[in-house]
């Protein structure tokens, strides 16, 4: 075979590795599997420093070397080291695959430590016993194959069949059939092309070796190393298709994980809807026993008190004057019930004195109402907050301190509102029975109260947490950032909308 046809099989076999190495290194990082994923990377080294030599051994068959006077000691030298840092690098691959869980660095380690070591020493033996340039390089080549090139491949081939079982079991036998393929290519590459070296006094290269393949078979052993390399460079990069497949699987369950999420969110809200409306429905009754018991009843009886004073006025002024007394003390008693419940509707305090002044009138009222001691502690500067984030923090706060009155059979109840530099943060802490959070995570046991904590904060970009166990007592927890939920200054508001009216 002439000069020019081996230059061509040279270019091929070089762009074969370097084909690899360029798709292995554009797939590093990928995937979940970090022996494979770590493994890939000495497999990208290998097959870009092969490249790198068979371009090197195509340039010295050009003359291109002779021309810019390369002194052919340097070049031999580093074609020597690229070959043999490829062959190590590939051993590296088979190794790192091969090694138990756990462990993969070091045995990547060890294997071409060994390997390099028992070249090293050959190496010095052979430049101590033969002599002559080219009789030297030459036995130190077929050296560096059959000790590094020949294991290397090996352990690669094996590390590979170990691979197509990972593969098999997870279900990707397509994976593992190409996983397969690639290391029968490498099996093939390792037995047959780096058996067949160049001719040297090195046994048994003086009987198997690149000149008898040619003369048996009628075309070169480097044929057989390029279609080693073009078929190990096609399935390793249908292997490396598994990163996608990966990846796709991954973004799928991720779909599929907020799909559920969105219809199991449409179904609280649903059922949320549902229990507001009932609550809404609860408060109106409530409303309105209070008002027919209470403000009712009071009302009627300054309207039939007044009767009555009008008669006694022409009979008895002393009795009038003390029914009128009567009138005024029903009167206040009606005027406090209705301000109470005007006050559990919307606490005017809100709008004149701000949320930390509301909290600690609602636990004082609370207080003077239940048996129960509420601590309220105010850090930091008060910010400015809109409407709706006051009154959705009061609301929180208040079911809260409802839910610790009907469940906890607290005796003491601490809150803590803190205005810290990037949000708001909101704590009851009770002393009561606590629960197991476990119960929220069933569907049957769903908690309105903390529920409906959850979706208020949610509008105002919020979060509420609960930390409890039982006999120990629970923790409500809530921050809100001030990112959206500051006051606006309605002069700015009509500066940002040019459809408003100045």
């Amino acid at each position: 075979m002439n000069q020019h046809t081996l230059i061509v099989i040279y270019f091929f076999y070089g762009l074969a590795f370097f084909s690899m190495g360029l798709a292995v290194t554009l797939e590093l990082g990928r995937g979940s599997d970090t022996r494979l994923r770590h493994a890939l990377q000495p497999l990208a080294a290998f097959a870009l420093l092969h490249a790198i030599h068979e371009w090197f051994e195509m340039f010295q068959l050009f003359g291109v070397l002779n021309e810019i006077n390369f002194h052919p000691l340097i070049a031999e030298s580093l074609r020597l080291a690229l070959l043999s840092f490829s062959f190590l690098s590939l051993a590296a691959f088979g190794g790192y695959l091969l090694a138990p869980e756990g462990h993969p660095q070091r045995m990547s380690m060890l294997l071409p430590l060994a390997l390099a070591a028992i070249w090293g020493f050959g190496a010095l033996i052979i430049g101590d016993r033969y002599e002559g340039r080219y009789v030297l390089w030459s036995a130190v080549d077929v050296w560096t194959r059959y000790t590094l090139g020949i294991p290397g491949a090996l352990l690669a081939s094996a590390g590979l069949v170990h691979q197509q079982r990972v593969f098999r079991q997870a279900g990707l036998r397509e994976f593992g059939r190409d996983s397969l393929w690639a290391a029968i290519a490498f099996l093939w590459y390792g037995l047959v092309g780096q058996v067949f070296t160049r001719t040297s006094p090195l046994f048994p290269s003086t009987l198997v070796n690149a000149e008898i393949f040619m003369e048996v078979f009628g075309f070169p052993i480097q044929i057989v190393r390029a279609t080693a390399a073009v078929t190990a460079a096609i399935f390793i990069s249908r292997v490396l298709r598994a990163f996608d497949y990966e990846t796709r699987n991954q973004i799928e369950t991720l779909q599929n994980a907020r799909l559920s999420e969105a219809q199991r969110r449409e179904a609280l809200q649903h059922l949320l809807f549902k229990r507001v409306v009932e609550a809404q429905e609860a408060e109106r009754q409530r409303i309105a026993r209070e008002l027919h018991d209470e403000t009712g009843q009071s009302l009627t009886a300054i309207g039939l008190g007044l009767r009555s004073i009008s008669t006694l006025l022409r009979r008895d002024a002393d009795k009038a004057a003390q029914n009128v007394r009567q009138l005024e003390s029903t009167t206040a008693r009606a005027l406090n019930e209705l301000q109470r419940l005007i006050a559990d509707l919307r606490p005017s305090h809100l709008d004149d004195f701000g949320l930390p002044a509301t909290l600690r009138w609602y636990a004082k009222s609370l207080e003077e109402r239940v048996p129960i001691n509420i601590n309220v502690q105010i850090e930091g500067e008060s910010q400015q907050l809109s409407l709706e984030a006051n009154t959705t923090i009061f609301r929180i706060f208040q079911e809260a301190l409802t839910n610790v009155l009907k469940h906890a059979n607290a005796s003491e109840v601490h809150v803590r509102l803190a205005y810290l530099p990037e949000e708001i943060t909101l704590q009851v802490r009770d002393n009561g029975d606590g629960f197991d959070p476990a119960i929220r995570a069933n569907p049957a046991r769903l908690t309105w109260g903390l529920t409906g904590m959850e979706e208020r904060a949610a509008l105002l970009d919020g979060k509420v947490k609960i930390y409890s166990t039982p006999g120990v007592g629970t923790l409500v927890e809530l921050r809100v950032p001030y990112t959206n939920n500051r006051a606006v200054n309605p002069g700015e508001q009509n500066d940002g909308n040019p459809f408003v009216a100045r």
